[in-house]
């Protein structure tokens, strides 16, 4: 357990806890900073007797024990600590805490003032749950008092039970309602109608003619099920739920500043479905709804969507128009505001465009755009994953270049960086295809090649074309079979 607690944390929350740890002076080295120092660098393959020996003598093993025990603690209070702001929810589950603590000195005034702090969070959030707990704090409280009268707040419990009874409700639809949607795994491929499923499923669990048509039931539904039919790539159901529901939500006027949010989350969604089934224009269209969306109270979330708005943009002109998509790169790559709400922006946009060079054969302009995105400041801190997968697409830039030097001796570099995830059968495409580039690079013709041939149409095969596509960055099966002709 603490192994896998130390390799979770970030960056942020390594430096939170070494400020942590080292509140306290002392004139002798730190044996928890050690072991945490030794379990951060060698996880997974961390060896405890190894680190028990650099920190005590054979006998101490109990000694050991307590300071993985209290090295664990340590690093709970200091996330606790470090995230106890991070929310309204965190904040009032902390408020309660301090007003159980000074309920518990006897400190009637502050008891009584962190449990109002606490009810003003709760509400805030409306969480009905934290509020179940605060007014049954305040009702045993009064009994301690003359100052509290206990029955406003036996009438709010009754009245946030009732709430409470409501979100459960919903709770038990959607928990149901998601199975329901697993289990029927593609509704496409079986006639199944999702919108019918969606209120047979309400009719069947619903015990209230008000739940059925609440907006916080409607909303956490498009929630839960538009996140499972993107799980599920069903992109035929997603767009016929979308539709649908946008316009009703629109029609009854549900959207508000509070959830507005939801309604560019939900246009972005559209016009990404629309795209993958293959309605550029009317994505296009949709691209253009969400515009008009995101400068609406005042712009107060524009700038969270710019980024799926160039990028559905890119997406349909990447297929209809490339020189257009092209041009609306090189502005999205320009564009500080994209930047400063997602900070990786900039690398998705360069390799997009190093992407679309290479479509019209450009490689040294898609070789330029690679270097790019790789000379970056936060290229470092990307997943390994994605990484390994951005330098095999730049050694097939660097292959149509005939920078056959360069590939040869990156394979052998990158073999041994990404060691681990060559092994791992996830990345099964991404091993074959750096050994298919090698033995590429020593073929004297690879359409009579019947070895590399076989390779080849077996890598093809392992993915579908689109899967590929978005699995590959650059799409190994599309770029093989231009190759070898077939």
């Amino acid at each position: 357990m603490l192994y896998e607690l130390i390799n979770s944390l970030n960056k942020e929350e390594v430096r939170h806890l070494k400020i942590f740890l080292n509140r306290t002076t002392t004139k002798t080295a730190r044996k928890d900073v050690e072991l945490f120092d030794y379990a951060r660098k060698h996880y997974p393959k961390h060896q405890e007797n190894k680190i028990f020996d650099t920190l005590y003598d054979s006998e101490s093993k109990n000694a050991f024990y307590r300071l993985k025990n209290r090295l664990q603690d340590d690093i709970n209070k200091s996330i606790t600590l470090q995230y106890y702001h991070s929310s309204e929810f965190n904040q009032a589950l902390f408020l309660i805490t301090l007003s159980r603590h000074y309920q518990a000195k006897g400190n009637e005034k502050l008891t009584y003032n962190y449990l109002k702090k606490a009810e003003k969070r709760a509400l805030e959030v409306s969480s009905y749950e934290l509020l179940d707990i605060i007014y049954s704090d305040y009702i045993r409280f009064s009994q301690e008092t003359l100052s509290i009268n206990p029955e406003q707040y036996i009438e709010k419990r009754k009245d946030n039970r009732i709430r409470l009874n409501r979100l459960r409700e919903i709770d038990d639809i959607l928990a149901v309602l998601v199975y329901r949607i697993k289990l029927s795994q593609n509704f496409s491929q079986q006639n199944y109608q999702i919108i019918e499923l969606l209120q047979k499923t309400i009719d069947d669990f619903s015990q209230s003619v008000d739940i059925k048509e609440t907006p916080q039931l409607r909303f956490r539904i498009y929630h839960a099920v538009s996140r499972i039919l993107l799980q599920q790539h069903d992109y035929k159901s997603l767009e016929e739920y979308l539709l649908l529901t946008l316009k009703e939500f629109s029609e009854e006027n549900l959207f508000t500043k509070n959830n507005h949010d939801t309604k560019l989350q939900m246009l972005t969604y559209l016009s990404n479905a629309l795209f993958k089934n293959k309605k550029h224009k009317t994505s296009l269209e949709y691209a253009e709804k969400l515009k008009e969306a995101m400068s609406e109270f005042n712009g107060f979330l524009h700038d969270r969507y710019l980024f799926y708005y160039y990028n559905t943009l890119v997406n349909n002109y990447s297929e209809t128009d490339e020189d257009q998509a092209i041009s609306i790169l090189k502005e999205a790559i320009t564009n500080d505001k994209i930047t400063l709400v997602i900070p990786h922006s900039r690398i998705i946009f360069n390799l997009n465009l190093a992407l679309q060079y290479f479509d019209k054969k450009e490689y040294k302009l898609a070789n330029r755009c690679v270097i790019k995105l790789k000379l970056d400041d936060r290229y470092a801190s990307l997943d390994e994953a994605f990484k390994m997968k951005i330098a095999i697409a730049e050694l097939i830039v660097r292959f149509e270049q005939n920078d056959h030097d360069f590939v040869e001796y990156q394979i052998g570099v990158l073999r041994k960086q990404y060691s681990a995830l060559l092994r791992d059968v996830s990345y099964f495409r991404q091993r074959e295809m750096l050994d298919i580039l090698k033995k590429m690079i020593y073929s004297q013709n690879l359409t009579t090649d019947k070895g590399l041939l076989k390779q080849i149409k077996g890598l093809t095969l392992s993915m579908e074309t689109e899967e590929a596509g978005d699995s590959d960055i650059l799409n190994y099966n599309s770029w093989l079979k231009s190759k070898t002709g077939r």
